[in-house]
């Protein structure tokens, strides 16, 4: 493995994590040279699959698109890089395990905003705000009035 810093070829593996099943190989490795330390990722191949876009385009499925959209709506809400990665990682095997050449943008979209919705309830906010293209304030009040209704039924009791 070469070192993304000074491109010396040698490296040394200092930890190696599963993840996902056995689907993902995180490992954390170290520069012989520089002593930059940096981690890297192994994951199963699978059978690529392409998304159609609003605008009728496809392309081909990229699980970093995914995980870069948790990420930024996930920003200083202290949520774990391990933890986006893991939904990540849901998110795509279940799209893998449906076994479709083609699948909508949307639908991805509805399994990321499902997701946060679980996960945190600002990130969801910032997501959907970005996703539905919120014009004005009382779209957004729409969606957390929308949001404050679901979690009262789900959770009795909550004020």
């Amino acid at each position: 493995m070469k070192c993304p810093y000074c491109d010396h070829p040698e490296t040394k593996v200092l930890d190696t994590r599963t993840m996902d099943s056995g689907n993902l190989i995180r490992r954390r490795r170290e520069c012989m040279k520089c002593g930059q330390r940096y981690f890297t990722n192994e994951k199963v191949e699978s059978i690529p699959f392409f998304v159609i876009k609003k605008d009728g385009k496809k392309e081909l499925f990229d699980s970093n698109k995914v995980l870069k959209g948790l990420i930024r709506a996930c920003e200083k809400r202290g949520i774990s890089s391990e933890e986006l990665e893991e939904v990540s990682l849901r998110i795509t095997r279940e799209l893998a395990g449906r076994m479709e050449k083609e699948i909508e943008s949307t639908e991805i979209g509805d399994m990321v905003i499902e997701e946060l919705k679980k996960l945190d309830e600002v990130a969801y906010i910032r997501f959907v705000s970005v996703y539905r293209d919120f014009q004005n304030v009382d779209t957004f009040l729409n969606e957390i009035e929308e949001l404050i209704k679901g979690s009262h039924k789900s959770e009795p009791g909550k004020i």
